[in-house]
C-alpha cells in the first residue's frame, strides 16, 4: 500500500513538469511582412524551412516597409525580419508607440547603407555626398538619383532630403523603382563606364560586383555613423506573447552581414530559387542551425533541432 502511494505521488509530481516542458504557443502559421528585397526574402524563407517540420505553416505578405508596419500593428501580420533603422524610425516608432509591437534586436549585424557610387566613380575622387552637386561633377551623374520603389521609408528618406535640399539635390531628378530595377541601371551605367549615383547597401551582392562604395554622409541623411544600420526582427506584441516557443527561435534567429550576402548572391545574382538557396545554406551552416534551435521544440514539445536537421537530408 506504501509502495501505491509512492507511485501517485510521484506521478503527481511528474505531471505537472511535463506539461510545464510542453509547448505553450497558441499559432500555427507564422504571417511575415516582405518587402521585395533579395536579402528579407530568402532570410524569410530560411525561417519558413526551420519552421514547416517544427509543424508551424507561414504566409507571406508582399507589402512595403510602411504598410508591414501598419499591419503589425492591427494584428494582420507577426514578424518582420527587415526593421532597417534608423531608415524606417518614424515608422518603428509611431508603431512602437503604440504597444502593438516588440523589438526582438538585430537579425544581422554589420549592416550598412546610404548613397553609393561603383568602384571607378569612387577611384575618381567621389568620395561624399557632398560632392555629388558640385559643379564640376552633377552633369556627370546626370542630376539623377536611383532609390528603391515608392512608398518605402528609404523612399521618403530621400524625397526628405530633395524637399529640404540637403547637399544641393533640390532641383535633381529621383528614379524610384524596384531594387531589380534600379540595380538594372547600375549594370548598364557600370558596363558603360558612365557615372551613377543610387542607393545602396549591405549585405547585398552589388558591394562585391560594383565595388560598391557608401558615400561619407556628414548630413546624416540616411542615419548617423555613415548610416551603419541595424537589422532588427519586429515581432506583433501579442502574437510574442501567445507563442514563447517561437519567439525563442526568432530572438536567436542572428546573422551576419556575410551570412546575409552569401546568400542574397545565390538568389539575387545568380539567380537561383529561393528556396534552394535556403535549403543549401541551412545545410552548409549546421552550427549556426544550432544557435536558432536551442531549447527550441516542435509544435508537440519534441526536440527542434532534430526535426529540422531531418528535413535537410
Amino acid at each position: 500500500m506504501k509502495r501505491c502511494k509512492s507511485l501517485i505521488v510521484a506521478s503527481l509530481v511528474v505531471l505537472p513538469l511535463h506539461a510545464q516542458a510542453a509547448p505553450t504557443d497558441t499559432a500555427s502559421e507564422v504571417r511575415f511582412v516582405v518587402p521585395p528585397w533579395p536579402g528579407v526574402t530568402v532570410k524569410t524563407e530560411i525561417l519558413a524551412q526551420i519552421l514547416a517540420p517544427l509543424g508551424y505553416d507561414n504566409d507571406r505578405q508582399e507589402v512595403s516597409s510602411t504598410v508591414g508596419y501598419s499591419a503589425l500593428k492591427n494584428g494582420e501580420s507577426d514578424v518582420f525580419l527587415a526593421g532597417w533603422m534608423p531608415s524606417q524610425k518614424a515608422s518603428y516608432d509611431a508603431t512602437m508607440a503604440s504597444g502593438a509591437i516588440v523589438d526582438m534586436g538585430n537579425n544581422v549585424n554589420g549592416a550598412q547603407m546610404g548613397f553609393a557610387v561603383p568602384g571607378y566613380v569612387h577611384e575618381a575622387g567621389i568620395t561624399s555626398a557632398e560632392q555629388l552637386d558640385q559643379p564640376e561633377y552633377r552633369e556627370r551623374f546626370d542630376t539623377r538619383y536611383y532609390s528603391i520603389e515608392s512608398g518605402s521609408t528609404v523612399s521618403d528618406t530621400i524625397n526628405d532630403a530633395v524637399d529640404n535640399d540637403v547637399y544641393g539635390l533640390g532641383d535633381w531628378n529621383i528614379v524610384e523603382s524596384s531594387t531589380p530595377g534600379m540595380l538594372g541601371e547600375v549594370e548598364a551605367a557600370s558596363r558603360e563606364g558612365r557615372w551613377i549615383a543610387f542607393y545602396g547597401w549591405t549585405p547585398h551582392w552589388m558591394a562585391i560586383k560594383y565595388d560598391m562604395h557608401i558615400l561619407d554622409d556628414p548630413a546624416g541623411v540616411y542615419g548617423e555613423n555613415n548610416g551603419r544600420s541595424d537589422i532588427r526582427t519586429i515581432v506583433n506584441k501579442q502574437f510574442s506573447e501567445d507563442n514563447p516557443n517561437l519567439s525563442q527561435l526568432l530572438d536567436q534567429f542572428v546573422l551576419t552581414a556575410e551570412d546575409q550576402s552569401e546568400f542574397i548572391q545565390g538568389y539575387g545574382l545568380e539567380d537561383r530559387d529561393a528556396d534552394v538557396v535556403a535549403k543549401e545554406w541551412l545545410q552548409a551552416n549546421p552550427d549556426k542551425l544550432a544557435s536558432f534551435l536551442e531549447g527550441v521544440t516542435t509544435k508537440e514539445g519534441e526536440p527542434g533541432l532534430d526535426a529540422v536537421k531531418a528535413s535537410l537530408q
